[in-house]
């Protein structure tokens, strides 16, 4: 025994390390899922985020690239450059002041043929413009050349990097609008990451890192190295000022953090906004939170597991105990099993028994439901048979004929009412047709016209040629039954009056009948549609309830009226257009 337990205290703790295992393996998977996942949507936003970076930085060219275009020819500048003396510089370098000041360009001077500069906004200063010799400039040789010239460099006076902006004017001149991005650099220094400018050979020009400025992206080839020198005006191309991990990941020279890049297309320059974010803040956190969430889950998993698996254990003990005893009770039950025989067969004459029983106490229902339906037709013929009488001794013959007509018809009812209750013994289906409420009501007014001679029926309809869903004969039994038990209950008034009031709406008839009788009692009236439930000494009990199951066959509703005086019952009907 105890060797078995210490085999299962051994394997527990391997199913242990198993799930533990197992967890860890689905908790980097699901990182590495995550990882991609944020890492795609981290690539989204730095993209999105670089691309709003580039519409600042272009507006911000925008602003000064038609300054030296609209200047060109501007009749001052072309004054100093076709003769430049000192009253014609006088004119223009306020002028060229005014416009920096008003604009905010650092500077804007003019420019010979000779490449000297022949007038500048800053001419006030020590270090004015105005004298310089700017020939050397690329971009001045190829605003001279092309039209147009534009070179990011240091200032030869200034030593503060800057986009010289030329433009070709008369008598070969040149304007030129020098542009820094200290306020753009100082706003991308506010946000989020590192924002640099790469021109086509991936040397940074514009930094929210100044010390990245002039550095390179990628290593250059030594003709290439050379160009970037003379024409930015530094000693030194600077080194690559980070370290590529893959991909577009990297880290920059003196920290651990990780950045994800990202870089819009080159303009037409060849200048590339780049961006760099941090993946710790966004993408290894959310990593590091789904792997803890992963990892709980499994565990969570293995452990309801286990818990399943214990159980199942320890149900296949309980079932090997009860099938030990279950044979133990076998050779008991087997000694019961003559006894059990016996008192099924008493069992089954038992049940016979009350089969019979019951099949007489249906056939009593029946006859009674036969002599209650058939009572009131019967009664009508008696009538109408001494009333014929009568008629043929006085020789009116052709009343006496309305009166065997009548008679047949009532036979007729008599023949319909016990096919009727011969199919329900049968359990046969009824079928229902369109029939006219009219003849439904002039039928059960045949019927009881001796008990409603002395009683006032007054029948309101709102509509004429109304057709309900039904049989027509079934459907006289249940009117001839309400109005029967009216008549019954109005005998000894002074005033009788029974009120039929029929109101046709959408999709139903609703006929409402009332009395001004003694009312239901209200000790019988719950159980009111219940078989052998009456409140009359003759009456067996059965009416009502057959009416309601004849109007419920037909799709109906028959219910019993909350009246302030007398009885009323509500019976509705489906209209059939």
């Amino acid at each position: 025994m105890g060797y078995g337990c210490g085999v299962v205290r051994h394997t527990g703790k391997i199913a242990i390390i198993a799930a533990l295992v197992c967890a860890l393996a689905i908790a980097l998977v699901a990182g590495s899922v995550a990882r991609r996942v944020a890492l795609a949507r981290f690539e989204a936003r730095t993209l999105a985020d670089v691309r709003l970076r580039q519409a600042l930085l272009a507006s911000e060219i925008a602003r000064f690239r038609l300054l030296p275009r609209a200047l060109a020819d501007d009749r001052d500048v072309v004054a100093a450059l076709q003769s430049p003396t000192a009253s014609a510089q006088r004119r223009l370098n306020p002028k060229l002041e005014r416009l920096a000041r008003e604009l905010g360009a650092p500077v804007i001077y003019v420019i010979d043929r000779n490449g000297t500069t022949v007038g500048a906004s800053n001419w006030r200063e020590p270090n004015s413009f105005v004298g310089q010799a700017y020939g050397f400039r690329p971009y001045f040789r190829d605003a001279r050349r092309a039209g147009t010239g534009e070179q990011f460099a240091l200032g030869s006076v200034s030593r503060k990097p800057g986009l010289y902006l030329a433009t070709r004017s008369v008598e070969d001149g040149v304007v030129v609008v020098k542009l820094e991005f200290d306020l753009v650099e100082a706003q991308w220094r506010a946000a989020e990451g590192i924002t640099y400018v790469t021109d086509r050979n991936g040397v940074i020009l514009v930094s929210s890192r100044p010390q990245w400025r002039f550095a390179a992206t990628r290593p250059l080839s030594e003709r290439v190295r050379r160009a970037e020198e003379e024409t930015s005006g530094v000693s030194a191309i600077a080194r690559v000022p980070y370290r590529v991990l893959g991909g577009n990941q990297v880290v920059p020279v003196g920290e651990d953090r990780r950045y994800l890049v990202a870089a819009t297309p080159p303009d037409a320059s060849g200048w590339q906004v780049n961006l760099a974010l941090p993946l710790q803040p966004t993408v290894d956190a959310a990593v590091r939170m789904t792997q803890l969430i992963a990892g709980l889950v499994a565990c969570v998993l293995f452990g309801m597991a286990a818990v399943l698996v214990e159980r199942g254990r320890q149900r296949r003990s309980r079932t090997a105990q009860l099938e030990a005893a279950v044979a133990e009770r076998t050779a008991e039950l087997r000694s019961e099993i003559a006894d059990r025989i016996g008192a099924e067969q008493r069992a089954a004459e038992l049940r016979e028994g009350l089969r019979q029983a019951n099949r007489l106490a249906t056939l009593g229902q029946v006859t009674a439901s036969v002599a209650h339906e058939t009572a009131q037709p019967v009664a009508a013929i008696r009538n109408y048979a001494a009333a014929t009488g009568l008629l043929l001794d006085r020789g009116e013959e052709q009343e006496a004929r309305a009166n065997l007509a009548a008679i047949a018809r009532l036979a007729d009812r008599i023949g319909a009412v016990t096919a009727h209750l011969r199919g329900f013994a049968r359990k046969s289906a009824t079928g229902s047709e369109a029939v006219s409420l009219d003849e439904v009501l002039d039928g059960a007014r045949l019927i009881l016209k001796e008990q409603l001679s002395p009683i006032a029926l007054r029948i309101c309809c709102a509509e004429l040629g109304l057709r309900v869903r039904g049989e027509r004969v079934r459907l006289e039994q249940v009117i001839v039954n309400l109005l029967q038990n009216a008549a019954e209950a109005l005998k000894g008034r002074a005033d009788p009056a029974i009120d039929l009031t029929i109101a046709a709406e959408p999709g139903r008839v609703l006929l409402q009948l009332r009395d001004n009788g003694p009312g239901i009692d209200p000790a019988i009236a719950p159980q009111l549609f219940t078989p052998f439930v009456t409140s009359r000494a003759a009456g067996l009990g059965l009416g009502l309830v057959i009416a309601k199951d004849i109007v419920e066959e037909f799709g109906g509703t028959l219910t019993l009226a909350n009246t302030a005086s007398g009885a009323g019952f509500d019976v509705a009907l489906v209209r059939v257009a």
